[in-house]
Parts: C-alpha cells; sequence; structure tokens
C-alpha cells in the first residue's frame, strides 16, 4: 500500500504520464474510474481497446522487482498463460521513469485482461475447480522458470524489509518479535524446486479474470510477487474463497480447488501444515505495510481518508492479536 499523502486523485498527473503511450484523447473520462493502493490505476481506450495505466512514486517501489514482474509477463505469455500484457512506451520500453511536478514516478500500461473478477462471479465447483487448476498452471511455468537478469525479492527480503521498517518505530516490539519468530519458523523448512518458486503471493478472487465464453482464467496484480513457498499462494486463494463461500459448502468447494490445483502438476506436496506459518507471514507483512502507509498525519484530513485511517487503525489492531502466538 502506497503512503497516504500519494492516495490522491490527480488527473493531471496521470495524463502527463500516460503522454508516453498512444491513446485515444476523448477516452480521459475514463480516469474517474481511477482507483489508488499499491499503485495508481487509470483505466483509458487505444483505438478502442481499453487499457490501463499504472504509475508509482520512484521511493515507493524498488527498479528492479518491477523489471522482474514484467519478464516473469513475458515468460507467462510465452507459455499462452493468460495474464496481463504490458505495451511498450514511446521509447520501446515496457516500465519508464517520468519525472513530473509532483516527483519522479515509474509506469507502465497493461492491456486489460478479457472476462470479469471472480468475486463478481457466481462460484460453482467448476469455476473453483479452474480458478485452483490456474494457479496450478502457473506455479508449473514458475518452477521452470529462470530469470535472465535480476529476479523478484524472496520472503527473506520481505522480512528484512520489514524489520528495517518497524525499527524506525520505537514502540514495535511485538511486531519485531513477530518478524523474528516467523523468520526462524520459515528457515526450518525444506527448500526443493516443487514447493519453492515465484509466486504471485495475491492470487485472489479480485486478481483473477474469467472469460465464462472460453472457460479461461487470466491472472492481473503481479505488483506483490515474491520468492516463497507455492504453499503461500495455495493458503491465500483458500482464505479468499472462504470469504465468498457458505460454511456448509466450504469443504467440497475446498476440495474442488485442491483438485483442480493438483490436476496439472504429477505429484503432490503437503502444504496443509505450512498454511499457520503462511497465514502469519501475510498478516505480518499487511501490518508493516498499513503502519508505514499510514504513519504520516496532517491537519484537517480530508473526510474519505479520515474514514480510510478509522479502518487501518482497525485492522492494524486486529492484526496485532496474532503476534505471540505460538507457531505450529
Amino acid at each position: 500500500m502506497l503512503k497516504l499523502k500519494y492516495l490522491f486523485h490527480n488527473h493531471d498527473l496521470a495524463e502527463m504520464i500516460l503522454k508516453q503511450w498512444d491513446y485515444d484523447a476523448e477516452s480521459l473520462d475514463m480516469f474517474q474510474h481511477y482507483r489508488i493502493s499499491s499503485n495508481a490505476v487509470y483505466p483509458f481506450r487505444f483505438q478502442d481497446e481499453v487499457r490501463l495505466l499504472r504509475f508509482a512514486p520512484v521511493d515507493e517501489k524498488d527498479k528492479s522487482n518491477i523489471e522482474a514482474e514484467l519478464a516473469f509477463l513475458h515468460e507467462l505469455h510465452r507459455h499462452q498463460y493468460g495474464a496481463l500484457e504490458a505495451v511498450p512506451a514511446h521509447t520501446g520500453e515496457e516500465l519508464v521513469q517520468v519525472h513530473t511536478p509532483w516527483g519522479a514516478y515509474y509506469a507502465s500500461v497493461f492491456k486489460r485482461v478479457p472476462g470479469i473478477s471472480l468475486a463478481r462471479v457466481d462460484l460453482d465447483e467448476t469455476i473453483v475447480h479452474g480458478y485452483g487448476q490456474a494457479l496450478g498452471e502457473l506455479h508449473i511455468v514458475s518452477r521452470q522458470y529462470v530469470p535472465e537478469h535480476t529476479g523478484r525479492w524472496t520472503y527473506a527480503e520481505v522480512l528484512d524489509w520489514m524489520q528495517g521498517v518497524l525499527e524506525q518505530f520505537s514502540d514495535e516490539l511485538e511486531a519485531l518479535n513477530e518478524v523474528n519468530a516467523v523468520r526462524t519458523m520459515l528457515a526450518s523448512w525444506p527448500v526443493t524446486k516443487q514447493n519453492f518458486g515465484l509466486i504471485h503471493y495475491d492470487f485472489e478472487l479480485d486478481n483473477i479474470f474469467y472469460d465464462q465464453a472460453n472457460h479461461a482464467f487470466y491472472a492481473i496484480d503481479f505488483d506483490d510477487a515474491m520468492v516463497h513457498w507455492y504453499a503461500m499462494d495455495v493458503q491465500q486463494s483458500l482464505d479468499s474463497l472462504q470469504e465468498e463461500i457458505e460454511p456448509e459448502h466450504w469443504e467440497r468447494m475446498k476440495q474442488s480447488f485442491m483438485q483442480g490445483y493438483w490436476s496439472v502438476s504429477e505429484e503432490t506436496v503437503d502444504m496443509e501444515t505450512m498454511f499457520p506459518a503462511c497465514r502469519r507471514f501475510a498478516n505480518l507483512y499487511g501490518y508493516v505495510r498499513i503502519l508505514r502507509s499510514a504513519a504520516q498525519q496532517w491537519a484537517h484530513e480530508p473526510e474519505w481518508m479520515c474514514g480510510l485511517r478509522e479502518r487501518l487503525e482497525k485492522a492494524l489492531v486486529e492484526k496485532a492479536k496474532l503476534f505471540g502466538q505460538p507457531l505450529s
């Protein structure tokens, strides 16, 4: 999540950055449908094709991570995997650094994928099976993938980043202890080609699009990808799915997802025992990102920011409840 000061809608900034690409000028009214979280994302059209401008301040992102993300998207497309496709700017580059009156930004443009988000689909066993299969196919590509240049950061580097952030807050000793506990637990896990590699990390329902006509799935938002155990992706996906499923149907739907996941692999790995620690990693990572994002405060904040800050404070309290509990 970006720092709160970067969450303001800025039409002029978005238009200034977009000029690095071709676009239909009359489509800029689509900017009103922007969203800002870990990046600012503004929709537009070029030759009647919907595209998405994504940008973030350079001090909020690691350039090598973005380059590694774009490289992995190329690998996915090479394997005919449904995912976002980047569009080169006028310079021929897919990642552009733009200097503006509001500072320097990293920016990319992507073609919109077909279908609609699974978060808006009436889920049944067939779709959930396909959802699991889509994650399994992603991991199959990842197992074969060897980056030519720099790769995405690892879970250990993410933990290092968390520790660095928390050390700036004198009263976050419990969270720092949680970093150490999670680090110790994960360091004890075996690392093999089958169970460890580049994951999406955010393979949740709202980031997977479903094309009903072709029963095809498309993944978006690889911004949080990291090198981790594949169980992390499975756990995050199952937790996202469970939020949308009635309790009496959950075990059946969970089984459908896992059957889909393993249907594309010749061997299975016992992931269930890894899920609790994966949840603790995700909980801690979310806590640290919120803490960093909301650290700065200003007098007379707009109403929407005050409401957001209240929600973030509640989330911090909930996430902190897990700190110090036994890890197994």
